[in-house]
């Protein structure tokens, strides 16, 4: 009998915000077929245990403002795995096309013919209800703004000028280093009272959390000893409660 010849292929998988029965059913399954796994810093490690025993298992990571595999190197590990072993899974933390560069990835399969599938997954700004934090409420809120915290040249969106003059929610990701310029361009707008929160490890055992105004988030996230990985969300929703 002839070896089955091997097909590369590509799985786009979104992890889900961090706990993994958060991760979809379809994702599951395939996670349970995959030769190789080239997973990242914000998918959980307990996600592997569903892969087979002869899964090769890389972790290629990217810890904030710290040490990190680079792109280049993700995408050489992409070509090399899907043509050596056949089905790679690329497990992302959150969903892998907001402000995950999984689309990217996707691009370099195919130009290289690999046969590419996604599979969204739960992005962390949707973990906010587990404190009673909607992103959209009736006659608050009827928008939501994902801004990134920071640009590729390390500026802040200019996006988030645009949003202040809505009444979206507005959710910012990445963008903890960011925290004083944010509160302080809201400041500038005469919206430092504003009703803001931080959550940091959504979704985990570990989640910790903080509201108040956007005026005084820089100060709370200091006392609380809150940083990344946590989104910001900033509108009428935080306050929800209160009305």
């Amino acid at each position: 009998m002839p070896d089955t010849p091997i097909i590369p292929q590509l799985y786009v998988i979104g992890a889900g915000p961090g706990d993994p029965e958060l991760i979809t059913m379809k994702g599951y399954k395939i996670l349970q077929q995959a030769n190789v796994v080239l997973y990242d810093n914000l998918a959980s490690k307990e996600l592997l245990a569903y892969t087979r025993e002869d899964c090769e298992k890389i972790y290629v990571g990217k810890r904030p403002y710290g040490d990190y595999t680079s792109q280049e190197r993700i995408l050489e590990l992409i070509k090399e795995k899907a043509f050596e072993k056949g089905l790679v899974v690329r497990l992302k933390g959150g969903d892998p096309f907001i402000f995950g560069r999984g689309f990217e990835e996707v691009l370099f399969a195919r130009e290289h013919g690999i046969k590419t599938e996604f599979i969204p997954g739960i992005t962390s700004m949707q973990a906010s209800g587990f404190l009673d934090i909607p992103l959209t409420h009736r006659s608050v809120s009827e928008s939501v703004w994902m801004v990134t915290g920071t640009k590729k040249d390390g500026r802040l969106s200019a996006d988030l000028k645009l949003a202040m003059e809505s009444n979206a929610t507005v959710v910012i990701y990445m963008g903890m280093k960011k925290l004083p310029e944010i509160a302080q361009t809201y400041i500038d707008a005469g919206n430092g009272n504003m009703p803001a929160a931080i959550i940091q490890h959504a979704s985990l055992p570990q989640q910790r959390s903080v509201k108040g105004m956007i005026k005084d988030l820089p100060e709370l996230a200091e006392e609380n000893a809150l940083t990344h990985p946590a989104i910001i969300i900033i509108g009428g929703v935080v306050g929800v409660l209160n009305y």
